[in-house]
Parts: structure tokens; sequence; C-alpha cells
């Protein structure tokens, strides 16, 4: 029998910012299975149907109202800008708890930016790490102390209960979550229909306060081209620094101001990525799939998946294939909340 589509409720709120309420229905509604059919099916509901103002000079009509919520396996909550006593007392307003109580227990909660506000108020990130915009996390912890706030990662992931940072991080956690759900394939596939980055880990900075670099210098774009088509085999920083031309102190400063993360990291994300993919997709043994992601022996390998990913190759790969097996359900395999191995220098 076939399995209907994982249903996603976004809840747009007055003074919601439309570029933000727009990911979810963008991101989720580009993953499809091997078959081209979707995996998501995105709806949107107000705290009443009707129109819904923004922080632009135009409204949206939304259609159907909070009752809507029951029916989410996964509730989204993007940014506003008009939370009232949610943002200035840390306090649910009557309509909003009447809303959110429609959710049913079990169901996936997700915020984006300031969508945050919500989930901490009403209880959800109590004990839990959560993150919102960099600029608005200082308030956050102040409003919320229950709540442990990280201000310098893109995302964080807690299982049941996943927050984002500003506006582009909502598409890094929603790409996120789809690779969670579905594996790597299906997320890069999602990232290439909306031409974004396939994956930026979640524990990257933030990029607070970091000018960008002059045109006229050099990046660090060839370097990564090359280490991408190298991740099987040793590689070290000097050969790196000469793809471009650098020396290693400089290309090492140019690579963490462009990345957000060392080369060392950034390269160990990469590996665990390609040993995600291999490990949903072949049959190749641990120590096959150590050597083709560069980790060379299965004893590094279970190291930096289980730092990466918080289980060991075998249990991913067993829990991906049964989750996969039934169409994509709730029993995923745990996620990263970010790199949590910094291996410092290239080797």
């Amino acid at each position: 029998m076939e399995s209907s589509p994982h249903r996603v409720v976004v809840l747009a709120l007055p003074g919601l910012l439309p570029f933000e309420l727009g990911i979810p229905h963008r991101i989720f509604g580009r993953a499809k299975d091997g078959d081209g059919r979707p995996l998501y099916r995105i709806l949107t509901c107000g705290l009443a149907p009707g129109p819904v103002p923004t922080d632009a000079d135009f409204d949206i009509h939304v259609a159907r109202g909070p009752e809507l919520l029951a029916t989410a396996d996964t509730v989204v909550v993007p940014a506003s800008y008009e939370l009232g006593p949610v943002h200035e007392e840390g306090r649910l307003t009557d309509e909003l708890a009447a809303a959110l109580a429609h959710i049913r227990p079990g169901t996936r909660l997700v915020s984006i930016c300031t969508g945050g506000y919500v989930l901490a108020a009403a209880g959800y990130l109590d004990g839990r790490r959560a993150t919102t915009h960099w600029a608005s996390a200082a308030h956050f912890q102040q409003l919320f102390p229950a709540v442990r706030v990280d201000p310098d990662v893109l995302y964080t992931d807690d299982g049941d209960v996943l927050t984002s940072a500003g506006v582009a991080a909502g598409i890094d956690l929603c790409l996120h979550i789809v690779r969670r759900d579905h594996g790597a394939a299906v997320a890069n596939d999602a990232a290439r229909r909306t031409v974004v980055p396939p994956h930026r880990e979640g524990g990257q900075a933030q990029f607070i306060e970091r000018p960008m670099p002059e045109p006229q210098l050099a990046t660090t774009t060839a370097a990564r081209a090359w280490v991408l088509d190298r991740l099987h085999e040793p590689l070290r920083l000097t050969d790196m620094a000469r793809q471009e031309a650098m020396s290693v102190r400089t290309f090492t400063r140019r690579f963490r101001e462009e990345a957000g993360v060392s080369p060392g990291q950034w390269i160990t994300g990469r590996r665990v990525e390609r040993a995600r993919r291999l490990l949903e997709q072949t049959e190749l043994s641990m120590e096959q799939v150590a050597r083709e992601s560069g980790f060379g022996t299965a004893q590094s390998l279970r190291k930096h998946v289980q730092a990466a990913l918080g289980v060991s190759p075998t249990a991913y790969r067993r829990t991906f294939r049964a989750t996969a097996g039934a169409g994509g359900s709730d029993t995923t395999p745990p996620s990263p909340d970010g790199p949590s191995v910094d291996v410092g220098s290239v080797h």
C-alpha cells in the first residue's frame, strides 16, 4: 500500500516575513522519491482564515484556520515581526495558545528565525538547545532562561524539535530535515532544483559582522573543488594552499572567512557526507566505505560518523534502510546539531 506524503503545516502569523514563509514550500516541495512523487504535502494555515499582514507592502490570503494544525506530521513556525506579548513578555496570546493546542503530541516542531519565540513561549524548548537570529539571541535567552540558547549556529536538531537562525538558515534546516528523513541523495536533488548549496553544517557560525572578501582577492573555491575530487586520498593543507597560490597561513585564514570553519572541519564534513551516501546507497563493507570516503579505516569511520551523527555507521545504515523502506516514517536516524569534531589540520 502506497504511503501518504509527510504532511507539513506552516503557521502564518501576522507580521510574517514572506521569504521565510516560502522556504518550507520551496524546499519540501522539491523533495521527490525515485519515481518523481512528492514526499511532502505542504499546507498553510493562519490564526483564522483570511488576510495575514506581512512585513512587506502586501498581505497574503490564507484559506485555512488553526484546526489544520491537528493534521500535521510537522509544524513549521516562520519568523514574524508582530509577536506582541510573545516577544515582549515571553507569553502566548489566548488566540495563539488556542491555535497551538490543536497540535497533536509527537508532532515534529520546527521554527525559522524568531519563530522560535513561539515555541519557547509554549514551553516546547524548555531544557532544550535552540537558536534564533544572532541579533535576537541575547534577548531570547533573557526572556526564556529555561532554554539553552546557542547564538552561533545555523540550526539545532533535538529530535522532534528543531530551530534555525535567520533567513537563509531556514533553507539549511529544511534541507537538513529532508536529508534526515530521506537521505543525502533526495536532499541534494532538492537543493539542486532550488539552486542552493546542498549542505551547510548546523554548527557553522552565523557569519556575524564578517565582511565579504574583496572581489579582487582570490578565493578558496578552486581548492575546495580540488578536494572534492580527492576525498578518498590523504590531503595536506600545503597542497590545498598551492591550488590558490597562497601561503598556508593566508589560505587557512581566507578559508575560514569564506566557509566559516577550518579546512580540516570542512573536509571532515564532506567525508561524513560521502560516507552517508555510501551507507545509504551501496552494500559496501565498512572498510570499503572508510576507504572511499577518505577515513582510511573502519575505526576512523566509526569515530567520525558517531561524532557527527550520534550513531555508528552500522546503526545508521540499518536505521536509514528501515526508514526508507517504510516510506520515510518518523523513526528517522539521529542527525547532527553540527560538526563536533575539529581535526585542526588536514591529514
